[in-house]
């Protein structure tokens, strides 16, 4: 940016500070430029250059005020009550002429992005009760939900913690130590069918799968419309309980169960194909007569019946967090460990399920517990799929899985995939994946140490929202976004 003549503003793109080109000639343009405190704005109707590469405004009037400038969907700066803003060019894009998103390839149109990797954390709220997870319907940009443990879902609207919960189940839900509300996921066609799902532990211990629909006021669910599509007994113990729900490119939910608790799978469900616990389910839900969902036909084992035929891969322990790149496809899955080892797998997207992760055989990669009679871990490892990425009691106690980064403040951390540990609370990352091991690691945890007296004390999850952008979840009530610094 450099000064002309008296009165007039020259901003030269293409460079390191300011990559964006102007591409086009321009209409007029609303200009805000902010130095420190001070916020300098025009409006340039009348252009001594306008063409590629090259815009010179000239004669600009500065309005009485800044804050006197109106909010105009067609401006490419996504504000206010707009979803998107790319222009005002087609609805066919996916931000349509009156700059509602209708796809999600278009949630980061007229949303400014920082230059380069480093990043901090902002609070969006500290009043939270014991919260569990944080998610949004694929095109509400305005919204986030976060579930909180005693069995409510609570509603932050832009940046906001309304008073009101969503819904609040708390009569059916089982509370706490690991158990209690634990996720929920919004049906692709949120938008038209209204329909999300939550993951919760019933009054008897059970896992439940239930369908809910919101009112026509998107911040009121209808608790009268349940549909309970799966229980799952649990009855022993009450640890290694899963919790994660989440759609998959494919249209189908996904479900993460844990083993059954009682430390070692004493009841050796993991390995167990028929049984439900310590497993990854892959559920077709858009079925609408009892009992509420059906068995994907191209499941590894669909004929195996209503219940085992919805199993997508085994040996897990207890994947409480697993979360789809919205970029590739690829799921990453973070399985907490026994005593020794916490690890990440990763399933390619054009993985056909029946992935075996091992436990409980192994802990990680390490042999744990042979499966009955043999008394060594077996030497043909084929039949297991092994973490791309594992770290010991020494660093943490109980992974927490997050996202690949796919948002719109920080496009230079696209393709990063953020993780925790509930005890420790680091915060880790690593991008890609080569030979079966994790690539270009990284300790994020300083960078994103809150300000002030804040810290981040258990990180139970991570959240992600319509743009893609990245939220902790700490227990103590604390939500925070992952923001340029």
């Amino acid at each position: 940016v450099r000064t002309g003549t008296p009165g007039s503003l020259v901003i030269v793109g293409g460079t390191a500070a300011l990559p964006y080109l102007v591409t086009q000639a321009q209409s007029a343009i609303d200009v805000r430029l902010t130095i420190g405190d001070d916020v300098y704005c025009a409006r340039l109707e009348s252009f001594g250059a306008n063409g590629n590469h090259r815009v010179v405004g000239t004669g600009a009037a500065a309005p009485a005020s800044c804050a006197a400038r109106v909010v105009r969907c067609g401006n490419r700066v996504a504000e206010g009550s707009e979803d998107c803003d790319d222009g005002n060019a087609s609805s066919a894009d996916g931000c349509t002429t009156s700059c509602d998103l209708v796809s999600r390839s278009a949630a980061c149109e007229g949303v400014p992005g920082a230059i380069g990797d480093a990043a901090a954390v902002e609070l969006v709220t500290d009043q939270l009760d014991t919260p569990t997870f944080a998610s949004a319907p694929p095109l509400d940009p305005h919204r986030l939900f976060v579930t909180e443990q005693a069995g409510r879902i609570r509603v932050i609207e832009d940046g906001v913690l309304r008073t009101d919960p969503f819904l609040s189940i708390t009569a059916d839900v089982l509370c706490c130590g690991e158990r209690g509300l634990l996720s929920v996921a919004f049906h692709p066609d949120y938008a038209s069918n209204r329909r999300f799902f939550v993951y919760y532990i019933d009054n008897d211990g059970g896992i439940v799968i239930a369908r809910y629909e919101a009112t026509a006021d998107p911040n009121v669910a209808d608790p009268a419309s349940r549909r309970v599509l799966l229980r799952i007994p649990h009855p022993t113990y009450g640890n290694h309980n899963g919790g994660q729900l989440a759609f998959g490119p494919d249209g189908y939910l996904y479900v993460g169960t844990g083993d059954g608790g009682g430390g070692g799978d004493p009841d050796e469900n993991a390995q167990d194909p028929t049984r439900l616990l310590g497993k990854l389910l892959r559920i077709d839900v858009d079925v609408d007569v009892r009992p509420w969902r059906g068995v994907p036909p191209d499941n590894p084992n669909a004929s195996g019946g209503a219940k085992a035929g919805l199993v997508w891969a085994t040996g897990l322990r207890n994947p409480w967090r697993f979360g789809f790149d919205r970029g590739t496809g690829d799921l990453y899955v973070a399985d907490v460990g026994q005593g020794s080892i916490e690890e990440i797998d990763v399933q390619p997207a054009a993985s056909t399920g029946g992935e075996n992760y091992g436990w409980d055989v192994f802990e990680g990669s390490q042999c744990n517990e042979p499966t009955r009679p043999a008394t060594e871990c077996p030497t043909d490892l084929t039949p297991y799929t092994f973490p791309v990425l594992e770290y010991d009691h020494g660093q943490g106690c109980a992974v927490t899985g997050g996202y690949v980064y796919r948002g719109c403040a920080l496009p230079d951390l696209r393709g990063t995939y953020f993780y925790s540990d509930y005890c420790s609370s680091f915060v880790h990352s690593f991008r890609g994946v080569a030979g079966g091991v994790a690539q270009n690691e990284r300790d994020f945890s300083t960078d994103l140490e809150p300000a002030g007296a804040r810290t981040l004390n258990n990180v139970v999850s991570f959240g992600e929202d319509a743009r893609g952008e990245i939220y902790l979840v700490d227990q103590d009530g604390e939500l925070y976004r992952i923001v340029p610094p």
